[in-house]
């Protein structure tokens, strides 16, 4: 492992990144709240050209506006650290709705005021390449691609992953069928690292950081507090941190987000039965399942059933010839099983069974001429937070990005 003296590169020495933030902030996970608060606190240190509420659930651009409230209070004592802090009035000039409901089987939909942000930004005449942090689902940026797709060279893509693609498999995997030049991180758990191992000594901790150097820091500290029981989680934050230590453009280097390998091959499969617990797929694999039935004029965007697993509905798709298609992914280690629910007597009630086991590094390397820009968790056991594939490549650094990150909060307070 690289000595922690030895890192070096990225936005805290100086280098400036143009930035847009994907959030499912205010949808399906509260974590986004402490993400955006960590990112305001660092964002004197690049061009921040767009904030994209993207929540499939219940969260709209007022969840970033709420957080943008938190920091114009905190804004005064902000700029007499540095006058590069953006205002908020610009903040909110350059926060959009994007997609609320998830793609459909074809990955994309309708463009949004979100995805025309990405393209605009894209476009714009400059040389640097153009992060897209994706916190949430990739519904935006796939949107955006479909509708020009003459800007995937100029973006870099930073995608959190893991749960995240559970809920957005159609527009991951219009990319990557569509798209396979594109420059990818898929962090499918590498960002767990942010919060599991690593030093959690003394004020270090997950509760006693917040207690300590968080709760009462200014108005942002106190919006902080409102979510995960004064916790951190911050899951999204290592996309931050991947641009704030370390050398962006090569993701195979160390960063306090993370350590990446190239991908060259993607392990998904398609089952045209129903499946058995014989049938092994690999953990963050996209599972596609066909079933026949009657030829329909549904609409080819409208659900026409859905998937039940462990609780969880998940839609299902006519596309044409009498087939209907979904697509799931497995976020851990499990044995599943699933049952079919449609008005489409032919489909309905249908069940079936499949097992997910570990990634394998063979089924990435299959293709070396494919996806020369994607990579992904390095799997190395040594590497690995007991199942946690990667995350020690993020919590070797804990240290050091939480000091800093303590630094940060006290400027709320001066």
């Amino acid at each position: 492992m690289q000595a922690k003296h030895e890192l070096k590169g990225g936005a805290l020495s100086g280098e400036r990144y143009r930035v847009i933030v994907s959030t499912d902030i205010g949808g399906s996970d509260p974590d986004d709240f402490q993400s955006m608060v960590h990112y305001l606190l660092y964002s004197d240190l690049f061009d921040t050209e767009g904030l994209i509420s993207s929540p499939w659930g219940d969260g709209t651009v007022q969840d970033i506006y709420d957080v943008i409230d938190a920091y114009e209070k905190d804004y005064p004592n902000l700029i007499r650290h540095s006058k590069d802090y953006p205002t908020p009035e610009y903040l909110r000039s350059i926060t959009k709705q994007g997609a609320i409901d998830m793609a459909p089987y074809r990955g994309y939909s309708k463009s949004t005021e979100g995805s025309d942000w990405i393209i605009q930004c894209a476009k714009k005449d400059d040389p640097r390449p153009l992060y897209i942090l994706v916190w949430g689902l990739l519904d935006d940026v796939a949107q955006a691609l479909h509708d020009d797709p003459s800007i995937h060279d100029k973006l870099r893509i930073y995608y959190i992953a893991g749960p995240n693609k559970k809920w957005g498999v159609n527009s991951h995997a219009y990319i990557e069928q569509n798209f396979p030049n594109l420059w990818m991180i898929e962090n499918n758990s590498t960002y767990r690292g942010w919060f599991n191992g690593g030093d959690q000594s003394g004020d270090l901790g997950n509760k006693s950081f917040v207690e300590t150097h968080i709760k009462g820091h200014g108005a942002l500290g106190d919006f902080f507090c409102n979510f995960l029981d004064n916790t951190i989680k911050m899951g999204d934050t290592p996309s931050v941190a991947y641009l704030l230590k370390g050398n962006p453009e090569n993701p195979e280097s160390p960063s306090w987000g993370g350590q990446f390998v190239p991908v060259h091959s993607r392990p998904n499969v398609t089952y045209h039965r129903n499946t058995t617990l014989d049938d092994q797929v690999e953990m963050f694999s996209l599972v596609e399942f066909v079933f026949k039935g009657p030829h329909t004029d549904i609409d080819r965007d409208t659900p026409a059933f859905k998937m039940i697993v462990k609780g969880q509905e998940f839609p299902g798709y006519y596309t044409g010839d009498g087939e209907y298609r979904i697509r799931f992914m497995p976020k851990s280690l499990n044995e599943w099983t699933y049952v079919i629910e449609s008005d489409i007597p032919e489909i309905n009630e249908q069940t079936g069974q499949f097992v997910s086991v570990p990634e394998s590094q063979v089924s990435r390397g299959r293709d070396p001429l494919r996806f020369p820009n994607w990579w992904s968790d390095m799997l190395e056991p040594e590497l690995q937070d007991g199942i946690i594939c990667g995350s020690k490549t993020v919590n070797k650094w804990r240290e050091d990005f939480l000091r800093d990150f303590q630094k940060r909060m006290d400027r709320c307070l001066e």
